[in-house]
């Protein structure tokens, strides 16, 4: 396994910024868009479940619809990518069955030994919460995978913004995902590079110390 050396991780991650503008003409390269796909599709999961859709808008007079319903932020249409982080708006047995039979596929296991884990899930996530238990909880994974979007873009040297400042139904609606049973639950903004005014107000970096006990 081929590793980087600390202080390339860190100086990666003092740089990363939520980048505020961006320049439209500064378009993310193939190769570096397909490598943060991946790390999408690798993002882990509680149960592996990966109870959500990535939705990469590309339609530039969509993206600009998407402005207003976001508190006015360009970066949702000047950014390269524009990633919604969506989720099922209920999870239900024939998701949880969908999984097991890719697992059976993937790993070559009878569907019968992953009938324990089958219970376990179906315990956790349905008879023990309801469905906006359930929400509450595949919100919360589409995080990770925000987390990890975020850390991969930094490592490639990409610039992203996270934004939570949008009107998620709007999002549904224009997106049209309320259709296919997903909901919005945070967007993510990526390009390049970030416009040359936007180096120069990079603030210093605040993150909260840690702390031992």
């Amino acid at each position: 396994m081929n590793t980087i050396p600390t202080d390339q991780l860190l100086n990666q991650l003092n740089w990363r910024y939520a980048t505020k503008q961006f320049d439209p003409q500064r378009k993310i390269s193939l190769p570096d868009w397909t490598a943060l796909e991946e790390s999408l599709v690798l993002t882990p999961s509680s149960f592996g479940l990966q109870p959500w859709k990535f939705v990469v808008v590309k339609d530039a007079a969509l993206r600009e619809r998407l402005v207003p319903v976001s508190w006015g932020q360009r970066q949702v249409a000047d950014a390269s990518h524009l990633v919604v982080f969506a989720i099922k708006r209920d999870l239900k047995e024939q998701d949880i069955d969908a999984f097991l039979n890719r697992i059976t596929v993937v790993r070559g296991v009878s569907r019968e030994s992953l009938g324990g884990y089958r219970e376990m899930m179906v315990g956790s996530l349905l008879q023990g919460r309801d469905a906006g238990g359930r929400r509450n909880w595949a919100a919360n994974q589409a995080y990770i995978a925000l987390g990890n979007f975020l850390t991969s873009a930094a490592l490639l040297g990409i610039d992203a913004c996270p934004l939570e400042g949008i009107e998620a139904a709007k999002y549904d609606e224009i997106i049209g995902l309320g259709a296919q049973g997903l909901a919005t639950v945070v967007v993510a903004a990526a390009a390049a590079k970030r416009a040359p005014l936007e180096v120069l107000a990079a603030p210093p970096r605040e993150g909260a110390p840690l702390r031992s006990e």
